[in-house]
Formats: C-alpha cells, sequence, structure tokens
C-alpha cells in the first residue's frame, strides 16, 4: 500500500564516491573550531570523472557542497582497451605516481585512494606505484592531475595525427595534380 504513495526515485546524474571523510580542526582564541572535511570522486558515467574536497561543520553539506563544485570541472578521460593510453610518472606535492598501462585480466593493481578513483572509471587493467606520501588525500589529487595529463597528452597526440593525414592528403592531391600535369603536357606534345 505503501508504494502506491511513495515517489519514484530520480536517477541520479552523477555517481558520487566518497574517498576520504576527516574531522579537522582549527584553534581559535581559547577553543577549537571543528569541521569534517569530505573528499568527493564523481562519475557521470560517461567517462568524465573529477575529485574535489570542501570543508563543513555538517559531514551531508560538505558532500553535496564537494559534489556541486566538482560537476563544475569534469575531466573526460580516453581509455584504450580499458586501460590507459601511455604509462607516466607524475608528481604531486609529496606524493609521486606511477601509472602502466597492463595486458587484458591484470586487474587493477594499486593502492587505496588511486585504486578507487580508477575503479569508478571503468579502466579494469591498469598498474600503479606510488611513492613518497601515504596520504589519502594526496594521492587522489595526484592520481587526477596525473589523468589529467594522460588526457592532455592523448588530446595533443590526435591532433597531431589528424595534422599529419591534413598534411599528407594535401600532398597526396599534390602529388596528383602533377601527375596529371605531366600527362596533359606529354598529350599535348604528341
Amino acid at each position: 500500500m505503501w508504494k502506491k504513495f511513495s515517489k519514484p526515485k530520480e536517477k541520479k546524474e552523477f555517481f558520487e564516491e566518497l574517498i576520504d571523510l576527516a574531522r579537522v580542526t582549527r584553534v581559535v582564541k581559547w577553543w577549537r573550531r571543528m569541521r569534517f572535511r569530505a573528499t568527493v570522486v564523481i562519475w557521470n558515467r560517461k567517462w568524465k570523472v573529477w575529485l574535489w574536497v570542501w570543508k563543513s561543520w555538517e559531514v551531508a553539506l560538505a558532500v553535496q557542497k564537494a559534489v556541486a563544485d566538482a560537476k563544475k570541472t569534469l575531466l573526460t578521460f580516453p581509455i584504450v582497451n580499458w586501460t590507459i593510453a601511455h604509462s607516466l610518472k607524475h608528481k604531486f606535492k609529496w606524493a609521486q605516481l606511477l601509472l602502466m598501462p597492463a595486458w587484458p585480466w591484470t586487474w587493477i593493481i594499486s593502492w587505496w585512494a588511486t585504486r578507487k578513483i580508477i575503479d569508478l572509471m571503468w579502466v579494469e587493467n591498469i598498474l600503479t606505484k606510488r611513492f613518497g606520501s601515504t596520504n589519502k588525500l594526496t594521492n587522489a589529487q595526484a592520481t587526477m592531475w596525473a589523468l589529467r595529463v594522460i588526457a592532455w597528452r592523448t588530446k595533443k597526440e590526435v591532433k597531431k595525427d589528424i595534422k599529419k593525414e591534413v598534411k599528407s592528403d594535401a600532398k597526396s592531391e599534390e602529388k596528383k595534380d602533377v601527375k596529371k600535369e605531366v600527362s596533359e603536357k606529354k598529350e599535348t606534345k604528341k
């Protein structure tokens, strides 16, 4: 009977994953001001992902604000054969990450924060190694910036390939035009 009157659940546009929830205090004139820091990764099921951090007095509010801000800056990430396009070593603050593409059926070999982000994106085969910091927040941010670098490099490579194809097409057309002119000259001489 209650099902008749309940509202149908709306399908969410973004899938949210809480990476880290920390209680943060700041000492202010005779007392401590306590807040919650939420680190959230969102994914829209269409290869767009981003991470955001927000602090608030309440946990729910911190998560909502982090999701709202993360929607503004989404990263479109290219996936090649269910892995990343190429290997990369990236440094962010004290965290260093090594991301490498892997063969099929390798699955995700990664540390906790990096694994959550990569698992969200449906990358099935990847090897990662972290050096330096063990902080979840720093490693999550390093992962996002490394993925941004990979996305940027692959876009740059695609643009180069397109330019090469256009140049090669133009050269082949020029060669055809030259061949036609040469054949026409030969025919006019005869």
